[in-house]
């Protein structure tokens, strides 16, 4: 059964308090702090994921709808003392903390489990925007993209707006930092990737051109929304591809698009 807490200063629930203030509290630095996760089927994700679940917290009645384990610490609030202690009206009634897990190696990452089998890798340059991220992880796990790399200038994957707009599926996604970027391309070429920059240009191939039979380990690269990809990042991709549109339209947002190259390069 869970404990109940009333009092917000209870050190107990120390990792929930003031989620509202930005990806970390103040003085903590960034891609340090616990993961915290929303929602019923994000929490259930996270149970299930390797991740060391720290506490689980919620309004009385909505722990009943999660299997915990024994070993992890369950609180119950009431809905205004929780609303005070996190900093905003919690709609989905359950939150939950966990440790970090430390990025995957570079080579792992690129290698995958077979380094001769067919593999897809996003790689995402400068973008900061947390929830794009989100959605961009969780179209990645759906439609068959093996893991994420990072430009040092990304958003922490891990941040709670990406991992609640993910829906937990964020966890399932390995991911590394490239930090010699662009240059650190060359790595991924190295290792058999196609790369492929996605752009709007109109001098780029179309992005249906790209058979991924004949290129059986693909990288896409994104940029930021409304940036897109830098010149510099264009020129050391392989390939500079664009979706087709209707005549009008000059791009689709970063999370669309995404969507749209997983799917056309599955």
């Amino acid at each position: 059964m869970p404990e109940p807490i009333s009092d917000v200063a209870d050190p107990r629930v120390s990792d929930f308090r003031d989620l509202h203030a930005g990806d970390r509290p103040t003085g903590r630095e960034r891609g340090t702090g616990p993961v915290i996760v929303e929602g019923v089927p994000a929490v259930q994700r996270l149970l299930a994921s390797p991740y060391r679940v720290r506490a689980v917290l919620g309004v009385p009645g909505r722990l009943a709808d999660l299997d915990v384990p024994d070993d992890v610490p369950a609180y119950e609030m009431d809905k205004w003392a929780l609303s005070e202690l996190i900093g905003f009206r919690l709609t989905r009634g359950v939150l939950a903390s966990a440790d970090r897990r430390p990025p995957a190696d570079l080579g792992a990452l690129l290698a995958g489990p077979d380094p001769a089998a067919p593999r897809r890798l996003a790689v995402l340059e400068a973008l900061n925007d947390a929830e794009n991220l989100g959605s961009i992880a969780r179209s990645a796990v759906a439609l068959g993209v093996d893991g994420l790399l990072l430009d040092p200038r990304c958003a922490d994957p891990l941040y709670r707006r990406s991992v609640r707009v993910s829906m937990g599926h964020v966890l399932a996604l390995p991911f590394a930092v490239l930090p010699d970027w662009p240059a650190g391309l060359s790595g991924l070429h190295e290792a058999g990737y196609l790369t492929v920059a996605l752009t709007p240009a109109p001098d780029a191939v179309d992005l249906t051109a790209v058979d991924p039979r004949a290129h059986p380990r693909t990288a896409v690269l994104l940029g930021a929304e409304g940036p897109g990809l830098t010149a510099e990042a264009q020129a050391a991709a392989r390939v500079r591809a664009r979706i087709p549109m209707r005549a009008g339209v000059d791009s689709l947002g970063v999370a669309a698009a995404a969507a749209v190259a997983f799917a056309t390069l599955r």
